[in-house]
């Protein structure tokens, strides 16, 4: 049975990198000091920023503690550079390195698999989001005043449900608008997408969403183990877009606490920025690095096996005391040694020659060009006959290897580039030519797999990656003529998102530095600038619009996604004159036509929308995600017959679930709720893991009457998504119809506690409190409502039926008259209103009861899928006016004509067991309709289905 104590090769590999380590010993002892105290101890060093110039052994430093924190503290560790660009590539990176040392972090990575899926369904289906979502950048809520019971009649077309004590409200979780109540635009329009308001605060600010459950399992790691020590290097380029983020885990609870036992050391070359961490800059154990001492270089020298005097005198001359240089210069062959003392060389051409055969100096040389390597791109910078000697390459001191690939390190290949550059300006194009044209091919090649248009290349990582390193070479090479097009990618790069557009601007810095071109250099600077103010793209693209350097066509591009940008802001008067530039500089951009139109329709100017929706399909009039913007045009307008045509022949060009799932909406729209329900099915088998569209499902089954289902579909979207506000109100409605009161406010609270200005669970949970006969409570949940939303009408309604129930009949009526008069139309409190103006007394205007009566006959009258609605809130008011036989007329038509009366016939029976309760004297007439509807329930209700709250 073999070992299973033995180390790896690897192992031991490291342990003996470890031995040979020199110098440092101050920077070591404190480190090695800090392993071993106490995390509680007001000694302990939590948080180390180490600093310095290039080539002083920042990273040597940062992996020999990293070393000593395994070994000596049994920590867990992480260590990440450069190669993350914003907070959510940082907590990935650790996750996976965490994995690997068996501590995955298994709810983050979830979560975070659902944000790349949501991210993706929210950039097909309006036009990339990710800007949007990380922009932050909040609107005022809609300019819509409709009514939410308006809004019931026109978009859930549910006859009798907005009847029922509370259930009323339900609209309000369908609406987009009524979901972004008091909310930015964006999250609006991300709502008619994603459905689910927890999806859409995950695409919004993942960091917000994601960093509270990484920390979560970042705690329960550091409960398992001793230590746990996160390593960021190279902060220098990574802290403008991790220093706000770093800065709230360590120093604030917004986002949860961090565990005494977690290290975090950040390794760059300048000062922390004072903006971000003035305030704790005493809490931050500062390390600076300083070039090594005589005694410090001559020991490395030594332990190099360099031991003639002169070598010696002429590395340590040679080197100035950077660690780099002496470690460089001490790593020759002995042939080599005897050369080093002509004083015309540089260091860089010395340490060259330590290689005694030309061919591989020549290819130490070439492969300084390419910013990072890999086997490939050792090959495509090499000439044919060292094609094989890649592994020589990659044991070289100056080289560091990190998930699968090597660099050489910056002062080493700075220096290399510039003396290449001076030696031979025509080489100097030549080996970048080559190397953009290698990245060229492999771009071209992944554009073969992706099936997809041009603009969308963008989402995918891999050709990302070969496109940003074509433009260096390219930018190297020829830089004034390759800015031009490079400025355009940073245009997309700024529409794809804030990550994108930083690394785009630092590889025009980098090519701007290594190819010596100041024009470059501050182009480069300034978009590196611009990207990290807080609307970071907006700046860049503020820039962008007015380089001269862009030609017509890329400055209207740049104007329709800088249009976008203030379309999700709510800036919509700024998005539409973006969208006109675009226009007069490139008359057939169809994304101007597509964005101006989308501006419109937020605007609710929905004519001047499809003007401009349908310019855009005319001119492209394959895009499947045109035709469904304007679906949802149609939609809003309630032309369903139209809407359902474009949501159809987009799913033909494109079935995206998001696609299906509108369709689906319309349908239910429509009262169509078997349609509805086959394309809910069709986009939760499509994406079985998006709770929004199981949910959707469950409510479509709940409006059916099929509450069986519809709670097993709630229940699965919860369980998809705990944290789904949105799917534990609809389950607290399908509980309350039900008349499981106890597991219907556990929803509504959980409801609560998820979104706590949630005024539809709010309204909910005080009608259940009401039911429950608990007064206060559900009086305190209506006055929170009505406080922050006074146009919400239901809020008033149902405030003016606890009026009633606890006597207080004068604000009864004043509740029901405000309801009344926010929502004139065919709302549900007319009866109620009636009721009030009896328990007082008062003599009820005979000109506004007829207006009430004709307004609701002719709703009833329309024959179309309201009018069984219609027809019970009609016999309702016969009830309160004791005109009984015109109220069993209406009764008996509803519910023949209801295509799915037990909704119809539950909340009726509710209205009049308040109207008996409240109005004693209609007793005895209201139970033969009692009756007849408790008839009608027992033959259409389901079994009671189990517990599943």
């Amino acid at each position: 049975m073999a070992d299973q104590s033995r180390l790896s090769r690897q192992e031991i590999i490291r342990r003996r990198q470890r031995g040979g380590f020199v110098g440092r010993r101050r920077e070591i002892s404190r480190f090695m000091e800090s392993c071993i105290q106490a995390p509680e101890s007001n000694a302990f060093e939590f948080l180390f920023h180490v600093h310095g110039n290039a080539g002083v052994g920042k990273s040597t430093l940062a992996r020999q503690w990293e070393a000593m924190a395994r070994e000596h503290a049994a920590a867990v560790t992480t260590f990440v550079d450069d190669d993350i660009h914003d907070a959510v590539e940082a907590m990935e990176a650790i996750s996976i390195q965490l994995a690997r040392q068996g501590c995955a972090l298994k709810k983050f990575d979830k979560l975070l698999m659902t944000y790349r899926q949501r991210r993706h369904q929210a950039d097909a289906a309006l036009e990339g989001l990710g800007p949007e979502a990380e922009s932050g950048i909040d609107g005022a809520a809609g300019s819509q005043t409709a009514s939410v019971s308006g809004r019931m009649a026109a978009q859930i077309g549910l006859a009798g449900l907005g009847m029922l004590p509370g259930v009323g409200a339900l609209t309000a979780v369908i609406d987009p608008q009524e979901v972004a109540r008091g909310a930015d635009r964006i999250r609006a329009q991300l709502s008619a997408r994603l459905a689910s308001h927890t999806d859409v605060h995950l695409v919004m600010k993942p960091v917000e969403a994601l960093t509270p459950v990484f920390l979560e399992e970042i705690g329960d790691i550091a409960q398992r183990h001793p230590r746990l020590v996160l390593f960021f290097d190279t902060y220098e380029r990574t802290g403008a877009v991790l220093d706000s983020w770093l800065h709230d885990i360590v120093f604030s609870e917004d986002f949860g606490t961090l565990p005494a036992n977690v290290q975090i050391v950040l390794s760059g070359q300048g000062r922390l920025n004072s903006a971000v961490w003035g305030n704790w800059l005493n809490q931050i154990s500062e390390v600076l690095l300083e070039e090594f001492t005589e005694e410090e270089s001559r020991a490395l020298v030594a332990a190099k096996g360099i031991t003639d005097s002169q070598v010696v005198d002429v590395v340590l001359g040679l080197s100035g005391g950077l660690p780099l240089l002496v470690d460089m210069l001490s790593s020759i062959g002995p042939a080599a040694q005897k050369a080093l003392g002509d004083p015309s060389d540089t260091a860089v051409e010395r340490f060259l020659r330590w290689e005694s055969d030309p061919r591989r100096r020549e290819t130490a040389l070439r492969c300084a060009f390419p910013l990072q390597l890999n086997e490939d791109v050792y090959r495509a910078a090499v000439s044919e006959a060292s094609a094989d000697d890649y592994p020589w390459l990659r044991g070289l001191a100056f080289l560091s290897s990190h998930a699968g690939r090597c660099r050489y390190h910056p002062t080493v290949r700075s220096s290399m580039l510039r003396l290449q550059r001076g030696l031979s300006p025509i080489g100097w194009v030549e080996q970048h030519t080559r190397l953009a044209d290698s990245f060229g091919r492999w771009r071209s090649s992944a554009e073969s797999t992706l099936a997809c248009e041009s603009d969308l290349y963008w989402r995918d990582a891999v050709w990302r990656e070969h496109r940003l390193n074509e433009s260096y070479h390219r930018l190297c090479a020829m830089p004034r003529t390759a800015v031009a097009e490079v400025l355009e990618q940073i245009v997309h790069a700024a529409d794809h998102g804030v990550a994108t557009l930083h690394r785009w601007a630092q590889m025009v810095t980098q090519a701007g530095h290594d190819s010596d071109d100041v024009a470059l250099l501050v182009w480069g600077r300034r978009l590196e600038s611009a990207g990290e103010q807080s609307d970071g793209a907006l700046s860049a693209l503020s820039i962008l619009v007015s380089a001269p350097e862009l030609s017509a066509a890329s400055r209207a591009l740049a104007h329709a996604v800088r249009g976008r940008y203030y379309r999700v802001a709510g800036q919509y008067e700024q998005a539409l004159a973006d969208y006109e530039s675009a226009q007069v500089l490139a008359p057939n951009l169809v994304r101007a036509f597509h964005g101006r139109g989308r501006t419109y329709q937020l605007m609710g100017r929905y004519d001047d929308a499809l003007t401009d929706l349908n310019h855009a399909i005319g001119l492209s009039p394959g895009k499947g995600r045109f035709m469904a913007t304007r679906g949802e045009t149609y939609r809003r307008m309630s032309r369903f017959v139209d809407a359902l045509a474009d949501f159809t022949r987009a799913m033909d060009e494109d079935p995206q679930a998001w696609i299906v799932g509108s369709r689906g909406l319309t349908y239910r729209q429509m009262g169509s709720y078997p349609e509805a329900l086959a394309d809910y099915t069709r986009a939760v088998n499509a994406d079985p893991q998006h709770d929004g569209l199981v949910g959707s499902r469950g409510l479509t089954y709940l409006l059916m009457g099929q509450w069986n289902e519809a709670l097993d579909a709630l229940t699965r979207a919860i369980t998809i998504n705990p944290n789904n506000a949105w799917a534990a109100c609809c389950r607290g409605l399908a509980h309350q119809l039900l008349d499981r009161h106890d597991e219907a406010l556990a929803d509504h609270t959980r409801a609560i506690a998820l979104r706590s200005d949630y005024s539809t669970a709010l309204v909910s949970r005080g009608s259940v409190y009401q039911l429950m006969g608990r007064y206060s409570e559900a009086l305190a949940d209506l006055n929170q409502t009505i406080a922050t939303d006074p146009q919400y009408e239901t809020a008033f309604t149902e405030r003016g039926r606890l009026y009633q129930l606890m006597g207080r009949h004068e604000d009864a009526l004043a509740d029901f008259t405000q309801a009344i008069t926010i929502n004139p139309g065919e709302g549900t409190p007319y009866h109620l209103q009636s009721i009030a103006f009896q328990q007082l007394g008062l003599e009820e205007d005979a000109a506004h009861r007829q207006r009430i009566v004709r307004t609701l006959t002719e709703a009833a009258s329309r024959g179309d899928r309201k009018s069984p609605e219609a027809r019970t809130k009609l016999f309702l008011v016969f009830c309160a006016q004791a005109e009984w036989e015109n109220a069993t007329s209406q009764l008996n038509t509803a519910l023949n004509d209801a295509p799915y009366p037990l909704l119809l016939a539950k909340s009726t029976l509710d209205e009049l067991q308040h109207l008996q309760h409240v109005l004693p004297s209609a007793a005895d007439r209201v139970l033969p309709f009692r009756e007849q509807l408790q008839h009608v329930m027992t033959q259409l209700r389901p079994p009671v289905p189990r517990s599943s709250a």
